[in-house]
Order: structure tokens, then sequence, then C-alpha cells
């Protein structure tokens, strides 16, 4: 256990999760912590969350080791301490919300320099090499938690709200803005770059009788997909994007950017131009950055996307830049927040019936991932964009879709 302190079992959270109780600390510790929490509550004036307090917002801290831990570790510290049972709030969506948008996320990294952002700044962590690490460690971790968490096609990415009332409309939605923004037709070969379980390749052969291929690093989504989506035009392969060595009338690419890393972010459009018709257009669908940045979240990185980062908006102009026209940029992030709520609630429901599979440690990181992200859209911190490409600009132009 870290900061080598003895721990008593001896509380439960709000969800019947077990959580963990401190022994008292030291006097010289107790002094410490005291100027830790002065520290933190300076940080948090005009966020209207306080310490104890008794709305739904507020931290409630049941072990005092948590201000040093987070001045020294940031979101990294945040995290951990949470899943450790460091500290408890009944709407943690809403606790991040107003984190994010009083900019104390971006104040606290620009105080710690982690290992892991070292790391990241250093080293392509999104090589081939590397490449398959977030199947391995994120998307292998069992189908069954996506089966429970996710809608009927299992699609994990943002959903399309914009007359859809459920999760299984939204997500049908996004890919029908998706076929239309392409311009699909039936005999279309179209390229799914990071196609998960399938679902979205399987939505574009039925529906514009297209043939599909897919591509993913995850072992567990082809099995899935080879197993669900027989007799139809798709071929799901285990393949990096870049060993692909063929011609396609359509690409695209939807919650996957987020894997490349700004290293490979040209290497990406320089891909996907040499894949793609001349007459062809690249859909590309990622969460985006409000700005510039080499690296991830540490605790994202850590726990829940290994070498995961999310792209800014020169970041990808530069990339195409030389490779495609840039035809339409479409934001609708805070659909992602709706989206989000949806998938922690399923998680929730579902939580009695995996909890012996995965362990309550998994359950409070699972759900700090899904609520902080929820509150990163809430906050407008985090956006969600469809860009679409052509390799040489649409003769006439290009007719956007809403």
């Amino acid at each position: 256990m870290k900061y080598g302190m003895k721990l008593d079992a001896g509380i439960r959270n709000s969800s019947g999760v077990q959580t963990t109780q401190v022994r008292s600390e030291p006097p010289k510790l107790r002094r410490y912590s005291g100027r830790s929490r002065k520290k933190i509550t300076t940080i948090l004036e005009g966020t209207d969350i306080r310490i104890n307090g008794d709305r739904p917002w507020d931290m409630q801290v049941h072990d005092e080791r948590l201000y040093r831990r987070v001045l020294a570790e940031a979101s990294l510290g945040l995290g951990e301490a949470y899943m450790d049972g460091w500290w408890d709030c009944e709407r943690i969506d809403e606790m991040m919300t107003r984190i994010f948008s009083a900019g104390i996320n971006r104040k606290m990294m620009a105080r710690v320099l982690a290992f892991d952002v070292i790391r990241a700044k250093l080293l392509n962590l999104q090589n081939k090499h590397r490449a398959f690490t977030v199947g391995e460690q994120h998307y292998d971790i069992g189908n069954d938690l996506y089966e429970d968490m996710l809608d009927s096609r299992m699609i994990y990415s943002c959903g399309y709200w914009k007359h859809a009332r459920t999760l299984d409309e939204a997500q049908e939605a996004k890919l029908e803005l998706t076929a239309r923004k392409l311009g699909l037709k039936p005999g279309m070969r179209v390229l799914d770059i990071g196609c998960g379980w399938g679902g979205a390749a399987r939505y574009m052969a039925e529906h514009y009788g297209c043939e599909v291929v897919g591509v993913t690093i995850s072992r567990s989504q082809v099995e899935y997909a080879k197993e669900h989506h027989k007799g139809l035009p798709i071929d799901i392969r285990f393949q990096d994007y870049r060993d692909l060595d063929e011609s396609f009338d359509r690409i695209f690419s939807i919650g996957m950017f987020e894997h490349v890393g700004v290293k490979n972010y040209k290497t990406f459009m320089k891909s996907a131009r040499r894949l793609l018709s001349d007459d062809g257009l690249l859909l590309l669908h990622t969460i985006g950055n409000s700005r510039t940045v080499d690296h991830g979240d540490p605790w994202i990185s850590r726990y829940i996307f290994p070498n995961a980062m999310l792209p800014s908006a020169p970041q990808i102009s530069k990339a195409a830049e030389g490779h495609f026209v840039m035809e339409d940029w479409h934001n609708f992030g805070a659909h992602y927040d709706t989206t989000l709520m949806h998938w922690a609630q399923n998680f929730d429901k579902a939580w009695p019936e995996l909890r012996q599979k995965y362990g309550d440690r998994f359950y409070r990181m699972w759900k700090f991932y899904l609520l902080s992200c929820a509150g990163g859209f809430r906050s407008r911190n985090h956006q969600l964009w469809q860009i679409v490409f052509s390799p040489h600009g649409v003769p006439g132009g290009y007719t956007s879709v809403r």
C-alpha cells in the first residue's frame, strides 16, 4: 500500500462497496495534513465544492492523507485515492464538472510533472510494438462488461442525441449520421479503422449494402464480431491500420484516434490517404482536447486507456495538411455527457452480476472513469468532433449533414 500506512476495513460507501479507514496519524503528519487541507480548500475556492459538505457534489474525505496525495500527484492521486476508498462523493459527475469548469485540472497538472507525462514526451507510446497494449488491458477485459454497459449494437463511442430518447436510438442516429456524411452507396468498399465489436460495420453492410473491412487491436472484439456478424459482407481483422495495403471508396474511424498519439497523427493521415480512392471521403470521429498537449491524463493512461491522449484541433489540422482537404467539422461533445451517464446507469444496474468477476476496486475505478469523463464533457472541457476529409476537395463543394 502506498505511503506505508496500515489500513483497517471500516466503512461502506453509499453503493455498499467496502472502503478503508486509516489509523490515526502521528502528530507531525497531522500537521502536514492540516497544511495540505488548507491548500486544497484554497484551490477549490470558487468551485462550490466543500470538503465534507452536505450537497451531492461535495467530497466526503475518509483519509486525511488525501490532500497531500492530490497535491503531489494531481489527477493520478485523486483517482487512485478514490479507488483506495479515501474519499467518496454522491455525484462525482457534478463534482468533476465544477473542477473542470474552474480549470483546476489544468492548474494542478501544471504543478506536477508525473512520470507518465515525461514518458509520453520522450517515447512513441503508440508505435506498432505498443499499439496492442490498450486492446489487451482495456478492450479485452471482458465482453460481458461491455454487453451490459453499452447499447444492443455494442457501440463504444458518443451517441447522437438530437432526436434520440434511448441509448439504442442515439447510437443508431450516430451511425446513420456517419453513413450520410460519407454518402454511402451499395457496392462501396468501406474501411472501419478501430471497428470495435463490429456494430458500425454491420450497420453499413445491412442498411447501405456496403462491403466493410474492420480492423481492431482487440482479440476479444474480433472473436465477438466473427461470431455475431456471420453471413454479412464484413471482414473483421486483428490488425494495425498501418499494415493495410488495399483500396477503399470510403474510410471512417470512430473513437480510435484517441489511441493514435501525437507522434503518429501524420502517419495516420498518410495511411488513410494511401488507402482511400481519389474521389473518396474520410470521416474521423474523435474526442477532442480544447488545448494542445503532447500527453494524456496520467490516471486515465494508467488505469483505463494505456498510452491514450486527446488531440487538439490544430494537431489534427496540421496532420491532415498535404494529405486532405477538410470539408466539414461538427462538434457534438455535449452529447457525450448523456451517453456516459447512460453507460454509468447500465453499469450500476449490472454490477450485482459483474461484481464477483471484477471486484470492488474495479467498481470504484470504472465508476470514477465514467462519471469524471461525463463531468469533462458537461463542463465543455472535452469535445467530440466528426470531421470529413476529401483527398482533393469535393467538386462543387461538400454538403454538410446534421
